[in-house]
């Protein structure tokens, strides 16, 4: 029997408890109301930006531009009721200090019109870095940081964690963010950024980043969230030069499209390398693809293009009145050989015309004429000079050179010799031509060959900042291509070594760094967040057959009861039964398999009576059960995924086992492993 002072002790706890409760209330609805406030407050910023007029403009192309700007202001300030405004705060005792006694941090700036209080910070400005940074070794300045719970637009929870050294459980909220199931587009991040993400995201501008990231680490949110930092910071001066996304499908690019718009920023450019370089026309042997993805092929074509140059046969006589100036053939010939290889073809050709028109000036000044500018120009566009501009320094196309270089085996020869050997010359050497280049088929590899030409005939426009992703996957002629388009700007790298399945993966950032002619640090990522632990141990095991030099990733959820291998006496009814089982719970499906098999399982869940959709390369599905064709599944993630038949997989392309180990590490929250034939040997 308790004692009295043993039931005064738990009357006592009960009242605290109680205290506790109503505190916890209290702040509760606090921190509602604020949310209220800053939502009210969006919306008045936003009214308060749409009725602004550009008729104050001085001009037509003025009053344009600004019209362009205030609707990019107004779409930046839309409020999603599903999207909190605010996700962490952080507070601080000191009033000495010259930070803000309570700072709460979200995805964009938000202030009180009448006042000009600020509301909300923006989680990119240089204060809100504490949110991300701050910690019981350096809590760098602050007292407390609290983190928020939602569900959909509503707070539904707070959690305090005090910055003075006591130790803490992990994060319950923290957690359940990363492991709230995914359904529809990628979300942003804002709200879980770890601090070794956020240096990644805080890099200044003028660094170009590379991130080795495994499956889970969050490699492409942290270079979306780059992007947008980037955009905040260095605002007039990417709006000027740009900045651009490069994925590797455009299934990938619709799944990652509602990040930058969620954070405000509705002005960046996404492509896949098609998209860029142009759509491919033709498709070619994957050795074939390799030579010519080569960045020897650089030098290559350089040589090709310069062989268009002719020696100059003859003279230039130009009539001026009843004046008759004359070239020497030699003299025409230095000029010529001055200017080879010193620029690029087409500046060339326009110095040739103004350097020969030059000449035809001094002799006109020998006579005793005082010829202006103009009339150098004038002679320049003569009909003699363009004749004989036509015949030394003819104008060509990117199509033009390519194909005589492909079509015929003695160009090939001249321009390849001591660069390729006869075998790939042999190799990439077309056997049966077009008629002309006008008729030729393009293959993904002649795409960014053509694309080097172009800027050996013309310089590529450069951008302020590049971010690419699954660069592991790009040849080096692709690389290249993308580095003219950053090269007076820097780039964010993202990639996975193990991860590359064409037949040009690159096996070190480093190499992909040079090819796109850029200097930066590799950053490595191997603590997961989305996989769990189970799974990526599991696939893990094809590490050392893909990528023996990388660290063995980890993942910060164990994920007990993930993983699930079977076989199946019949691969359709397992699959049947499985996505059955998987609609059971809450998340996306994803259900991967062979391309060559995607037709048999579409229609095995069709007559199954199981509502699904096919991912095509194109764009992203909206059904809750998604077919994915093992192809298409890189840079994706679903809830729970299920891989029909992992051997069939590997044995469907050269690189199969990296293949694999991109299926295997698509679930966040269970895979499912079924298998007829025996599991690869490097699984087992």
């Amino acid at each position: 029997m308790p004692t009295a002072e043993h039931e005064i002790t738990e009357a006592e706890h009960e009242i605290i408890e109680a205290e506790q409760e109503i505190t916890e209330a209290q702040t509760l609805a606090a921190e509602r109301a604020h949310l209220a406030e800053s939502r009210a407050a969006l919306r008045r910023m936003r009214e308060h930006t749409a009725a602004l007029s550009a008729d104050v403009a001085a001009d037509w192309v003025s009053k344009q531009i600004l019209e362009s700007q205030l609707e990019l202001r107004v779409a930046a300030l839309a409020d999603h009721p599903d999207a909190p405004l605010f996700f962490g705060r952080m507070d601080h005792d000191d009033s000495g200090s010259d930070l803000p006694a309570t700072m709460y941090v979200g995805r964009r700036h938000i202030h009180d019109g009448d006042e000009g209080r600020p509301l909300v910070l923006d989680w990119r400005a240089p204060v809100s870095r504490a949110f991300y940074q701050a910690g019981p070794a350096d809590p760098m300045g602050w007292r407390r940081r609290r983190r928020f719970g939602f569900n959909g637009g509503e707070l539904t929870a707070f959690e305090d964690e005090p910055l003075d050294g006591r130790a803490l459980g992990p994060s319950q909220i923290l957690t359940e963010e990363i492991e709230r199931p995914r359904t529809g587009p990628m979300r942003d991040i804002v709200a879980t950024i770890q601090p070794e993400q956020d240096v990644i995201v805080r890099a200044g501008l003028a660094a170009t980043v590379c991130v080795q990231g495994a499956p889970g680490t969050g490699k492409t949110a942290v270079g979306l969230h780059r992007a947008a930092y980037l955009l905040f910071t260095h605002r007039e001066r990417l709006a000027r030069s740009g900045v651009l996304i490069v994925g590797p499908n455009r299934a990938f690019l619709a799944y990652i499209s509602a990040v930058l718009p969620a954070l405000g920023e509705v002005q960046v450019d996404q492509a896949t390398i098609d998209d860029l370089l142009g759509e491919p026309t033709a498709t070619e042997p994957a050795a074939v693809a390799a030579v010519k993805g080569d960045a020897r092929m650089a030098d290559v074509l350089r040589k090709a293009l310069w062989r268009h140059l002719r020696k100059p046969e003859e003279g230039l006589v130009v009539t001026r009145g009843a004046s008759r100036f004359r070239l020497a053939e030699h003299e025409v010939r230095e000029i010529a050989a001055a200017l080879r290889g010193t620029m690029r073809y087409g500046n060339g050709r326009t110095s040739f015309a103004q350097r020969l028109a030059h000449q035809i000036l001094v002799r006109m000044e020998e006579r005793g004429e005082a010829p202006d500018d103009r009339v150098q120009d004038q002679v320049a566009r003569s009909k003699p000079v363009k004749q004989l501009l036509d015949q030394v320094w003819p104008k060509v196309t990117a199509e033009q050179v390519l194909f005589r270089l492909l079509s015929d085996p003695a160009e090939l020869r001249a321009a390849a010799g001591g660069v390729l050997t006869d075998e790939e010359q042999a190799a990439i050497g077309w056997a049966k031509p077009a008629r002309s280049h006008r008729s030729a088929k393009w293959t993904a590899a002649d795409r960014a060959l053509l694309d080097e030409l172009n800027d050996l005939i013309e310089r590529t426009p450069s951008l302020g900042h590049l971010v690419v992703d699954e660069a592991q996957d790009l040849s080096e002629m692709q690389l290249r291509a993308l580095g003219r388009r950053c090269g007076t700007g820097s780039a964010t790298v993202l990639g996975d070594l193990a991860q590359g399945t064409t037949a040009w993966s690159a096996r070190s950032w480093e190499d992909v760094l040079r090819h796109l002619g850029q200097e930066g640090e590799v950053t490595e990522l191997t603590l997961g967040f989305r996989v769990p632990g189970s799974v990526l141990d599991f696939a893990a095991r094809l590490l050392p057959h893909v990528a023996p030099e990388l660290a063995v990733p980890r993942s910060l959820r164990p994920g007990a009861g993930a993983l699930t291998v079977r076989r199946v006496p019949e691969l359709g009814a397992g699959v049947a039964e499985a996505v059955k089982a998987a609609l059971a719970r809450e998340g996306s499906i994803g259900l991967i398999v062979p391309d060559d098999a995607v037709p048999g399982y579409v229609a095995t869940l069709s007559e199954a009576g199981l509502a699904h959709d096919l991912l095509g390369p194109q764009a992203a599905a909206d059904e809750r059960v998604l077919i994915v064709p093992a192809s298409l599944a890189k840079g994706l993630e679903y809830d729970h995924v299920i891989v029909a038949e992992p051997a069939a997989i590997v044995a469907a392309e050269e690189r199969g086992l990296a293949r694999l180990y991109v299926v295997l590490t698509r679930a966040v929250s269970t895979l499912t492993v079924l298998h007829r034939a025996d599991l690869p040997a490097q699984l087992t």
